[in-house]
């Protein structure tokens, strides 16, 4: 199952640190719209992640809510129906939240480096290093750690839940659409 590190940090506003993103990036920026829907799961998350009536994927993962980078383990498909996919798997499971948001995508290596609008929420920072089959998780640490200090990021502004939790956690109702 593929695996990376990963880090999320509220973040001022995307406008000031995008400027220090691209100085290191090696690609980019990308800008992609999306539409995430979670389902209940009982052995991780599951969530549907629209980027157009036509094109989405699937998504399984599994990862620990703590600060700083963690470990996750993930699975992806790809899809052509978001829409009716959505509807089949809010039946058969139940939806548990929706997260919408615009993200900016830069390449640092192998780091995905996500600049994110997430509606009701704000302006966020995740990191993704994306790790080799056998690689010890120690080595995508430092690599999120060595990045987030030439960003400028600090320890306080590191968040350990998922967005969706964090507009549980707002009372927001979930978008529609």
């Amino acid at each position: 199952m593929p695996r990376n590190i990963e880090i999320k940090a509220r973040i001022e506003s995307i406008e000031s640190l995008a400027p220090k993103a691209a100085a290191v990036a090696t690609e980019g920026p990308i800008e992609i719209a999306q539409d995430d829907t979670f389902f209940r799961c009982e052995s991780g998350r599951l969530k549907l992640r629209a980027f157009s009536p036509t094109s989405g994927e699937l998504i399984f993962y599994r990862r620990a809510n703590e600060h700083g980078p963690k470990e996750s383990f993930y699975v992806r498909t790809p899809t052509t129906s978001p829409d009716s996919l959505r509807a089949c798997l809010a039946l058969a499971y139940g939806e548990v939240g929706r997260v919408v948001k615009q993200r900016t995508l830069y390449l640092v290596g192998r780091t995905r480096v996500h600049l994110d609008r997430v509606e009701g929420l704000g302006h966020y920072l995740e990191l993704e290093v994306v790790l080799e089959e056998d690689e010890p998780v120690e080595v995508g640490i430092r690599e999120a750690h060595a990045l987030l200090a030439q960003l400028g990021i600090e320890p306080s502004q590191l968040v350990e839940t998922a967005y969706v939790d964090l507009l549980a956690q707002t009372g927001a109702s979930p978008p529609t659409g």
